[in-house]
């Protein structure tokens, strides 16, 4: 619009002058050090009297007098006025009290009725109902008791026959090895084989010293070096499972065996066995033992297990 550049700022906003600054020319005062309440630390201040105490002096209580809540009253016996609050109750019934006529019945045991509304039930009864006559079965097949005993030491108590007995030598082992030595030495043919040399003592004093002359020293024989490495005029060929990889064909198949069989010995030439030891036999154990001392005929339904 024509004349609005030769308006002020403060024309053009509508103000009649600028607004003045409070502070203008004050000193800068951080605020950190600003007091939090300025107007207490200057000019008189109100000083009350602290607070008071509780005590028994009437200083410490706001009234300047002590006042009783119940001044003047007499003495109330509780339970006298319990009493005349329940002859005053007692009045107002129009007959005496209540009876009843007689007193609990107590039951005389498990399963009585006495004392009860209703009276004994007669389905409970214990009374015995009317059965008909019982007839005993027929005798069961009677056979001969079982024999007494566990079998272990006693004769005749088992399903099968009694073994026999057997005659045992006491040192049977030790006598079959005797004889099975004495026939092994007398297939022996002649004594044992024994040097007839000189004896020394111990060992030799030189074990290297041999009366043999030594060998003549053999040379060691130079390998020719050769100038270059042998290089072969065309690369292998591959094995194709035919002679096709090899310089001569396969040799021709030959039945004779890898390796000569051994002739079986004549029925007639003896061989050598080696003599067995003294044969073992079955013993029992410590246990079966002991079981067999403390469990017998006699005492076989008492007894008790042993603890070992």
């Amino acid at each position: 619009m024509p004349g609005e550049g030769t308006k002020t700022d403060m024309e053009r906003i509508g103000l009649f002058s600028e607004m003045e600054y409070i502070t203008v020319g004050d000193k800068y005062v951080s605020h950190f050090d600003r007091p939090f309440n300025e107007a207490a630390s200057k000019k008189k201040q109100m000083l009350p009297g602290g607070s008071k105490e509780m005590s028994d002096l009437q200083a410490g209580y706001f009234e300047p007098r002590f006042v009783r809540i119940f001044e003047g009253e007499g003495y109330a016996n509780l339970n006298q006025m319990r009493r005349k609050h329940m002859m005053q109750e007692a009045k107002k019934n129009l007959g005496k009290a209540f009876l009843p006529p007689n007193g609990d019945k107590k039951s005389c045991g498990v399963g009585s009725y006495y004392g009860t509304i209703g009276g004994p039930v007669p389905f409970f009864s214990a009374q015995s109902k009317p059965r008909e006559k019982y007839e005993a079965p027929g005798k069961n097949l009677y056979t001969s008791p079982g024999k007494k005993g566990t079998g272990y030491g006693y004769a005749n108590v088992t399903i099968g026959k009694q073994f026999t007995h057997s005659a045992d030598v006491y040192d049977a082992p030790k006598l079959n090895y005797k004889k099975e030595s004495e026939e092994h030495h007398r297939l022996l043919k002649g004594g044992p084989f024994k040097l007839n040399l000189y004896p020394r003592e111990y060992f030799d004093t030189n074990p290297y010293f041999s009366e043999k002359s030594l060998p003549p020293i053999k040379k060691a024989e130079k390998k020719e070096v050769l100038p270059s490495p042998f290089k072969p005029s065309s690369p292998g060929k591959k094995a194709g499972g035919m002679k096709a990889g090899t310089f001569d064909p396969y040799p021709s198949h030959s039945a004779d065996p890898y390796s000569a069989k051994s002739e079986k010995p004549s029925k007639a030439a003896k061989v050598f066995h080696p003599p067995g030891g003294p044969k073992s036999r079955p013993i029992e154990s410590v246990m079966t033992l002991n079981v067999k001392r403390a469990l017998n005929m006699k005492n076989y339904k008492t007894a008790s297990i042993p603890s070992f």
